[in-house]
């Protein structure tokens, strides 16, 4: 029996939901999200709430049905609010400055690493060492900035890099001189 799947996903005014046999579509104020759903899972909609039913049997049935439930309220939750991820840039003379869709981050290589985001995802930087992404999509929004952050992870000395709003980088300490 699937924890997640029980629960029904409500929708908020302002949300237009079309259910098909094996498709959902999702559309609001912030853009428009699809999904199929997997061979065991379906979906009903009524009383504004979706409810995931699935083959109870099936122990693949019950994970996937979590899975959809999760994703179904992600896309709802996407075109209604939205999602916002925020990137920190640590170390001196790293800068980022954003033009349309294309993000160019000084990062202490001979270059400036030019980035090329998605459709669905836009940039702003409010400040030199700070990079907001927001997308209705979840799943591209982690991916971009997951990518954003892998051209210079933050080290565990000084922590410098690109790291991500709230995350939080365990320190090491530097090497002591012997004998000292």
């Amino acid at each position: 029996m699937s924890r997640v799947a029980k629960n029904p996903v409500s929708i908020p005014s302002g949300v237009e939901i079309t259910l098909n046999e094996k498709t959902i579509s999702v559309s609001g104020s912030k853009g428009k999200s699809e999904f199929t759903f997997p061979v065991s899972v379906s979906a009903t909609h009524a009383d504004d709430l979706i409810v995931v039913s699935y083959d109870e049997s099936s122990s693949e049935s019950t994970a996937l049905a979590g899975t959809t439930r999760s994703l179904i309220n992600n896309m709802i939750i996407g075109v209604s609010e939205g999602f916002q991820k925020t990137l920190l840039l640590v170390g001196v003379g790293y800068r980022a400055k954003a033009s349309g869709k294309k993000l160019e981050l000084t990062l202490g290589f001979s270059h400036p690493v030019h980035y090329e985001l998605p459709e669905q995802v836009d940039v702003e930087t409010p400040s030199q060492t700070e990079v907001v992404l927001k997308s209705h999509d979840k799943q591209a929004l982690g991916q971009v900035a997951a990518e954003i952050r892998a051209f210079r992870p933050p080290e565990p000395y000084k922590g410098k890099g690109v790291k991500y709003a709230d995350e939080n980088i365990r320190r090491k300490e530097a090497k002591k001189a012997a004998g000292a």
